[in-house]
């Protein structure tokens, strides 16, 4: 499926097909802008990030990734594809090394994540919080962390979301403020602190 450029504009913005985008037009749309996502049919922008956002995914990997298994990897900002209108990029995720195909990857399928991770941006609050959890509960990705910051002083915050299966929604199972230590997917403990943000 294809879109028409609107006539008389300068750039080349496409026009919406009738019935919405699909994961395979999020692939060969001409043009996109990087990080273009895909919720409910729609293309979604994303605006240029803080420093917080791509310090905390820098940390997060970091930290993920010393402590990962060989069967795992931890690979950021890639798209995962939930269903066929449904393409969210989260900030890290956790897959089976097995589809980890090669470099020209740029795409995992939802049932091969384990670990969803999304920091928090101001012009994305509400699809960050309550839109993508949604989903990737419903795709059956078993652990969700979503990251922000809190007090006066902007420290950062980890709330560390498990599957129930029987509701198909996340249960929080903890709130971390300068030490993250979880058992899954694996046992992880990293250092969160404001301090260990600001040493890289």
């Amino acid at each position: 499926m294809t879109a028409e450029p609107i006539a008389g504009r300068s750039g080349r913005w496409p026009v919406p097909p009738q019935d919405g985008y699909t994961v395979d037009d999020l692939f060969t749309l001409p043009d996109l802008p990087p990080h273009t996502e895909l919720l409910d049919g729609s293309l979604v922008f994303v605006s240029p990030q803080r420093d917080f956002h791509g310090t905390m995914i820098d940390l997060l990997v970091s930290g993920l990734r010393a402590s990962a298994p060989r069967e795992l990897k931890v690979r950021r900002e890639r798209t995962v594809v939930l269903d066929r209108r449904n393409g969210p990029e989260p900030d890290v995720c956790v897959v089976r090394a097995e589809a980890v195909t090669g470099p020209e990857l740029t795409r995992f399928a939802a049932a091969d994540v384990l670990l969803a991770v999304k920091v928090v941006s101001p012009d994305s609050e509400a699809r960050d919080r309550d839109t993508k959890p949604q989903k990737y509960a419903a795709a059956g990705i078993p652990d969700f962390w979503l990251v922000d910051t809190a007090g006066s002083d902007r420290h950062p915050v980890v709330r560390v979301y498990e599957l129930d299966p029987v509701t198909t929604s996340y249960a929080l199972t903890g709130i971390h403020h300068d030490r993250l230590k979880a058992s899954v997917p694996f046992p992880v403990d990293v250092d969160v602190s404001s301090d260990a943000l600001d040493a890289l």
